[in-house]
């Protein structure tokens, strides 16, 4: 390619009488300091040794027109070089490569197609063949077995209109129910027992909120199991963040479902603020310890205002004598079918549990128990039936029930009854007799468990 622009550059450059000079004829090709490729043609001319512009001879003028030809021939070189038969070439390549693949494509619809088809007729075959059965089984005379386990023919008169089932009436079908007692359906008859009892079991925790904020890291939720009548019922939901320098806010939601969407029907302000996770509530009042105090106090919901308050004697508070977990657990109040509890602790005692029922009305205590452990060895406690229990661990994924005491024997015992910390760290546990279930909050999670109890020892026959 090149030595044909030479040629050329030769030919055009041929005049008469230049012979002498076509040595002094150069023709140079560079980039320059942006890059860009510059050729430059020179010719000395062979009589003048100045470039005035008025000396100018026709020879000159053909030079300079057969440069100006020159010049136009490379830049169609170089646009050969850069774009021509090669971009046409690869751009044809483009081109058949994406026909190839249009076809391909094509073809593999058309497969698709025919297997569709093909599926779509074995469908239509299997449905007529399952048509063929139903109406085959339409056709057939039911059988009924007798008490004995035999297989008798029906043998209704055709005037039955049940024994018509070619036009799709049903047969009636009996069946005779016997009662059984609930001994016989479960070993210990414990299945559907209703009265007071010993713990038995602890279901998974069923989640019902969420708290959104730092706030309900630990927090107590209720449910009233007695209440006194409106505005308030039984599926009215209470709920308090306990995480703050004034826990004051008592969150009142009409029903579980309105807890869950995160819309409370009221705000109440208590008129003394809260410590910690030992609230519960019973027959119409909240019952709550107040902040680092030993005093107990009756917060009444329907005048929303303080109905008692009372000190607990002796009793430690502010994280004298907390739960295993912290949090100024000192004082836990529950209710029970028995009427409300404190469970805490003394000097006196040296930090083993004491309970001690209260009256509901003046939070005079009626009669306390010493148990025999320690209230920081445990997580937590709730009462059931006048019987005290207490959970070993608040973060361990599967922990115990792992002792119990009751009131009416004043003995106490170690037991292994499976109990499920599911979030990691439960701050609140709380018994609910009218639906035995378990109120908890575990690490900003409002949860519940069902529990089963059971005929005790001593009753069973």
């Amino acid at each position: 390619m090149w030595l044909q622009v030479c040629l050329l550059c030769l030919s055009c450059l041929t005049l008469p009488g230049q012979s002498q000079g076509q040595d002094r004829a150069s023709l140079r090709r560079a980039r320059d300091h942006t890059g860009l490729c510059h050729y430059t043609f020179t010719v000395a001319s062979p009589e003048e040794s100045g470039c005035s512009g008025t000396s100018a001879k026709p020879e000159m003028e053909g030079v300079s027109s057969r440069l100006t030809m020159l010049e136009t021939l490379v830049s169609r070189l170089i646009a050969g070089e850069d774009g021509g038969p090669r971009t046409r070439t690869n751009a044809a390549d483009g081109i058949q490569e994406a026909y190839s693949q249009v076809t391909r494509e094509r073809n593999q619809l058309e497969h698709d197609k025919e297997r569709l088809n093909g599926q779509v007729q074995e469908l239509q075959r299997r449905l007529a063949e399952l048509n063929q059965e139903a109406e085959s089984l339409r056709q057939r005379p039911c059988q009924q077995t007798n008490s004995s386990g035999v297989t008798q023919r029906d043998n209704r008169p055709a005037s039955d209109p049940a024994s018509n089932r070619g036009n799709g009436a049903y047969q009636e079908m009996k069946a005779e129910v016997k009662e059984l007692p609930a001994s016989r359906l479960s070993p210990e008859g414990n299945h559907h027992f209703i009265g007071c009892g010993e713990l038995q079991s602890v279901g998974d925790p069923v989640l019902h909120r969420k708290a959104d904020s730092i706030t309900g890291k630990y927090g107590v939720w209720l449910q009233d199991p007695e209440p006194q009548g409106p505005p308030y019922s039984n599926k009215t939901v209470w709920r308090i963040d306990t995480v703050g320098k004034e826990v004051r806010q008592l969150f009142a939601y009409e029903d579980m479902d309105q807890l869950s969407q995160g819309f409370p029907m009221k705000v109440l302000v208590l008129p003394e603020p809260m410590e910690s996770t030992g609230a519960t509530m019973y027959r119409g009042s909240l019952y709550y310890q107040r902040k680092r105090s030993r005093t107990l106090i009756r917060y009444d919901l329907t005048s929303e205002s303080l109905a008692s308050r009372r000190e607990l004697p002796h009793a430690g508070f502010h994280g004298q004598h907390p739960y295993s977990w912290g949090g100024y657990t000192d004082i836990d109040l529950a209710a029970d079918e028995q009427g409300l509890w404190a469970i805490y602790s003394t000097s006196k005692a040296k930090g083993a549990i004491v309970i001690s029922q209260l009256d509901p009305e003046s939070l005079e205590v009626k009669r306390s128990w010493e148990t025999n452990i320690r209230k920081n060895t445990v997580a937590n406690a709730f009462m059931v039936c006048g019987r005290l229990h207490t959970v070993a661990s608040y973060t361990a994924p599967n922990s115990t029930v792992n002792y119990v005491f009751d009131t009416a024997t004043g003995a106490g015992g170690a037991v292994a009854v499976p109990f499920k910390n599911k979030y990691g760290y439960n701050s609140m546990v709380d018994y609910n007799h009218a639906q035995r279930k378990l109120f908890a909050w575990d690490n900003f999670h409002m949860v519940t468990y069902d529990i089963k109890l059971g005929r005790a020892s001593n009753d069973r026959s």
